[in-house]
């Protein structure tokens, strides 16, 4: 399928910001490699051959009788017993890094937390828990949030801008009311507040976030459908008989969106760095999942340890530099400055 000239120059202009087009390719990898990170990083065999029947304890859980042990319990596999017993009787297939999120490495040689070692390369946190398999995990969390979290507000923005700029009137006004006075409510402080009541979870925090985070795009969208809703084409439909929802959608929104593309690197950014925050001041998501900020605050916490805060600090700023060079490139390669020159 053949591009049309004014994307195939909006794409040359891209490539030719080596900094953000690279960037956008190292961000892509590392969440694609993340993205299966139960197959990268785990405390369970991927695959297991026992006394002839095959076994996936990555999508089934398993008790220890089923290979010969006592306890009716899932079955741990990085026990003696249980490796002696699957070595004996078949054989099993495990993924590259032996640890999850939450594996916790009793065979310390030093008490926690562990410097890096080959067992763990980047060493263990205050509860042994390898920080290798965290960073992996917490990574994929993140960003994951982040996208959750843009795609939510930004169809939320755009719809509220819509409507605010092409029927104007008493509805652009309340909705400028409105937006004044819920912008000027500290978020911050509301979602700590309210953290503290509720047990946070995935979606309760995500749900809360994008009460406050639909703002961003409103104001763009609006003046787009503003300047567009009088054009000559525009007011051709309208004479045609076409309805309003397919006259802002069809023919109004393209014309919106080229400007907001622009906009949602910066906002996938601002979303994982109001993530790490909470996460940071113990507000976020639930004690024990891996994230970015419960990393930073374990480096706070042990200064002792100071391979824990040089990892999370420096997966921080390169996950937040890649999202801010990509942003970079993607907004001169709307610029209409250069791809209509």
């Amino acid at each position: 399928m053949a591009l049309r000239p004014l994307t195939r120059r909006r794409w040359q202009y891209f490539k030719a910001n080596r900094r953000g087009y690279y960037s956008l390719w190292i961000f892509c990898a590392l969440f694609l490699i993340t993205s299966a990170a139960e197959f990268i990083s785990n405390d369970k065999p991927l695959l297991v051959s026992y006394q002839g029947q095959w076994y996936f304890p990555l999508f089934k859980s398993y008790p220890e009788t089923t290979f010969g042990g006592d306890f009716e319990t899932e079955a741990d596999y990085r026990d003696a017993y249980v490796q002696e017993r699957l070595a004996r009787h078949g054989w099993t297939l495990w993924p590259p890094f032996r640890y999850s999120y939450n594996t916790v490495n009793y065979d310390l040689s030093v008490p926690a937390p562990s410097p890096p070692a080959w067992e763990n390369p980047l060493g263990t946190d205050d509860q042994g828990r390898d920080v290798l398999a965290r960073l992996i995990y917490g990574f994929r969390l993140s960003v994951l949030f982040g996208l959750a979290l843009t795609l939510g507000s930004s169809v939320i923005g755009v719809i509220a801008g819509g409507l605010q700029g092409y029927f104007g009137g008493k509805v652009d006004l309340f909705f400028q009311r409105f937006i004044e006075i819920w912008s000027g409510l500290p978020t911050l402080y509301l979602l700590i507040i309210l953290g503290s009541l509720v047990e946070p979870s995935f979606w309760w925090l995500l749900g809360l976030m994008m009460m406050f985070g639909w703002m961003a795009l409103v104001a763009l969208v609006r003046a787009e459908f503003l300047r567009a809703r009088n054009f000559e084409y525009v007011r051709a439909a309208r004479a045609l008989g076409v309805s309003t929802p397919k006259i802002m959608f069809r023919h109004i929104l393209p014309n919106a969106m080229v400007a907001t593309l622009t906009y949602l690197p910066f906002i996938l950014n601002g979303a994982i760095t109001t993530l790490t925050s909470l996460d940071f001041l113990g507000f976020g998501l639930p004690p024990g999942s891996p994230s970015l900020g419960e990393m930073l605050a374990q480096g706070k916490n042990n200064l002792q340890a100071p391979w824990l805060g040089l990892v999370s600090l420096f997966s921080v700023g390169l996950t937040l530099s890649l999202l801010i060079f990509a942003g970079e490139a993607v907004r001169d390669a709307f610029d209409p400055r250069k791809t209509q020159r």
